[in-house]
């Protein structure tokens, strides 16, 4: 088996243990016709040298809480990151426990991309032990990382105590070119910065080559530059290969523990190929039999080995190093744990419960009830009160807005809560409050980060600007997360600030994302019953619609109970018997056609009025209930909300009338805008009226 520089020797288990990962990927590849062997092949040295030698991590319990992180952001790259965890041992994962098997197998590998496989074409967490974060968006991964490092400061803000450092832990990062050229990491990267996490380290991959081919064709900034601008410490490894300078980089990355680092390694994509080695076509498309051939007789690959070998003594190695360390260090994590508990039993109980993914008893004592009120509150109002009532009581609550706290109401104001910040920016990394700045794609990423920590996280920003965060919100409901979304300013209310600002297909867009509910409550009262729901929603994310104008408070004796809002729709009033007409709306307009309803009893017709905080609330009951709220008999239907009446025929039904927004609004203060677009008494009884007709 001799080898040329690079390759494999008998005597050299490292080297040995690194090309094994890329035969496994390249095989894995090539038998699924699809996928990007080239990345992996180049950064297996790193990947290498991190798992074995440095990170603290126990494969023999990939959820250990105070384990090191680390994040694929090149998720193209999957199979360096499923060889590795099938090579060190990593075990399953099945409902929040660990079990006596295998994350990954060779049988797994070899039907990566395949239909129902435990090795999808990017990383996805839950669904694959040791991988700690839906990666695939570029940028993603670079995004969360950062939530994931303020999740550790964090946590030892709160609950390390002296010689207790039950959270030390550090989060490392794989990102690429394609990383660095999404507006996303740019602004995680630039969050970090400002918050000098010392405890985050990114490697970068700086191959050079994407897709259409050499970077250069439209990416030839100095990478290292921009970031030392962010205030990241910045080192080069000019060969991925020279293993002691990756060592030392981590190392040096370790003793800097007031600023993030980045360590940029000059690696060849499709490392060892014969005729593809820094090319384009090593990067997305499998490398062929000849090539891949070549390539293993260049790490001194035996030939007669079948595809997926793996050479005796590589696992073991692995369980020398990884294995033996990882154990050590968790065994001694939860004996500093019992004697913490023991000590410290009231912060022992919390940090179990954010483990468990529980929440504190009484959580939701001190949720205010409404009084009746004509004029009302703006629903980003009595919701800010709403979350200073919960957050108060839910100790491991965090967020907070893209410089906006001031108008989606999101500030936690009560007696210790605080603002996440170095001490040099007059803050601590126990605050609660999450200044992200504009940065609202970022912000969303971060949010995901928090969350995947055990952390109940919401961030805020208005519905309009939810169009920036589409990317977070999406992986926010694939990795099931119970982000919190917060968006304000939610219709043509916004009133002078005119189209830009005032949404219209953003409800839509939340509505059509499989996997998030949204809420958008019509009174102070449906606020404080939407966050009853949503608190103790632990796997899906919620996105609440609050309004910048004031909604009057409806008198709950009058109508029906605010417990309906759980059920997505309910009846808020109706005549006896069978209605004529039933007017539906949501938010703000709620409180529209309860005007129109009265109207239209005092004119002797028989109406009801269905109030729609959530189409996936009510898409979940069963089909009496439903038919309970909207019977089907009933052909007159008038829908009302201001933004795209796209969704709601399914309510209105064939025939029935939609008052909405088929234009992107005006600017205009708001009592025109509601004329000039139909949002009137007026209008409503006259739309109500011709649907009474319909039998």
């Amino acid at each position: 088996m001799a080898a040329e520089a690079g390759g494999a020797r008998v005597n050299d288990v490292a080297r040995l243990s690194i090309d094994t990962i890329r035969t496994l990927s390249m095989d894995a590849v090539q038998k699924a016709n699809s996928g990007h062997p080239g990345t992996a092949m180049a950064l297996a040295p790193a990947m290498y040298t991190l798992w074995q030698n440095e990170l603290r991590y126990d494969p023999a319990n990939p959820i250990w809480p105070a384990r090191d992180r680390f994040v694929l952001s090149i998720g193209h790259a999957s199979m360096l990151l499923y060889s590795t965890i099938f090579l060190t041992g990593v075990k399953n994962v099945v409902n929040g426990k660990v079990v006596n098997e295998p994350s990954l197998t060779v049988e797994d590998l070899k039907q990566f991309r395949q239909i129902d496989s435990k090795t999808p074409g990017h990383p996805e967490y839950h669904h694959t032990a040791g991988v700690e974060t839906t990666t695939g968006p570029l940028g993603a991964g670079c995004g969360n990382s950062v939530g994931l490092a303020m999740a550790e400061k964090w946590l030892a803000a709160h609950y390390n105590r002296p010689g207790f450092d039950l959270f030390d832990y550090h989060t490392y990062v794989f990102c690429g070119d394609g990383d660095m050229m999404e507006g996303v990491s740019s602004e995680a990267a630039s969050t970090a910065g400002h918050l000098g996490l010392g405890n985050l380290t990114w490697f970068y991959d700086s191959n050079r080559i994407s897709i259409e081919g050499s970077t250069d064709l439209a990416f030839t900034e100095d990478v290292g530059k921009r970031f030392e601008g962010y205030k990241w410490h910045v080192q080069v490894v000019k060969d991925v290969n020279d293993l002691e300078a990756v060592t030392a980089a981590i190392h040096e990355a370790h003793r800097v523990k007031d600023r993030p680092s980045l360590i940029i390694l000059h690696t060849v994509i499709g490392y060892g190929a014969p005729k593809k080695a820094g090319t384009a076509s090593a990067h997305g498309e499998p490398l062929g039999a000849e090539e891949i051939k070549g390539a293993k007789a260049s790490y001194g690959w035996p030939s007669d080995v079948p595809d997926f070998y793996v050479p005796e003594g590589v696992q073991a190695h692995f369980q020398d190093g990884l294995g033996k360390r990882g154990a050590r260090d968790s065994a001694e994590w939860y004996r500093k744990f019992d004697a913490y508990s023991k000590e410290y039993p009231k912060e022992a109980a919390e940090l179990k419960a954010i483990f468990e993914n529980r929440l504190p008893e009484g959580w939701d004592k001190d949720i205010p009830t409404f009084d009746a009120d004509p004029k009302g509150l703006a629903s980003r109002a009595s919701s800010g009160k709403v979350i200073n009532a919960v957050a108060k009581n839910l100790p491991w609550m965090l967020g907070g807005s893209a410089d906006l706290s001031p108008s989606t109401k999101t500030n936690l104001t009560f007696e210790g809560a605080g603002i996440f910040q170095p001490p040099q920016w007059n803050g601590s990394y126990g605050g609660r409050n999450i200044a992200f700045g504009v940065r609202e794609h970022a912000m969303g990423a971060i949010s995901n980060g928090l969350a995947l920590s055990g952390l109940r996280a919401y961030c805020s920003g208005f519905l309009i600007f939810s169009d920036y965060m589409k990317a977070p919100i999406r992986l926010s409901a694939l990795m099931k997360l119970p982000v919190t979304y917060i968006f304000t300013h939610d219709s043509i209310g916004v009133g002078e600030d005119g189209p830009t600002h005032q949404p219209i297909e953003q409800l839509a867009q939340l509505r059509a994302t499989p996997g998030i509910v949204t809420i958008r409550p019509g009174d102070a009262n449906e606020v404080s019953e939407a966050w009853r729901f949503l608190v103790p929603t632990l796997h899906e994310p919620v996105a609440l619609i609050l309004s910048r104008q004031d909604l009057p408070t409806l008198d709950r004796s009058k109508y029906a109970p605010v417990s309906g809002l759980a059920k997505g729709a309910y009846v808020l009033a109706s005549c006896e018997g069978k209605p004529d007409v039933i007017l539906m709306a949501s938010g703000s307009e709620v409180g529209l056609v309860v005007a129109a309803y009265e109207q239209l009893v005092s004119k002797g017709v028989k109406a009801r009025v269905v109030s729609f905080p959530s189409f996936e609330l009510f898409e979940r009951q069963d089909q009496a209930y439903r038919d309970s709220v909207l019977p089907p008999d009933v052909k007159g239907r008038v829908a009302v909300e201001q933004a795209s009446p796209f969704g709601w025929d399914r309510y209105a039904g064939f025939g029935g009338a939609m008052i909405g927004m088929n234009d992107f609004g005006a600017s205009a203060p708001l009592k025109d805008l509601l004329v000039k677009f139909g949002f009137t008494v007026e209008h409503v009884v006259s739309e109500a009226l011709k649907q009474a007709e319909r039998k």
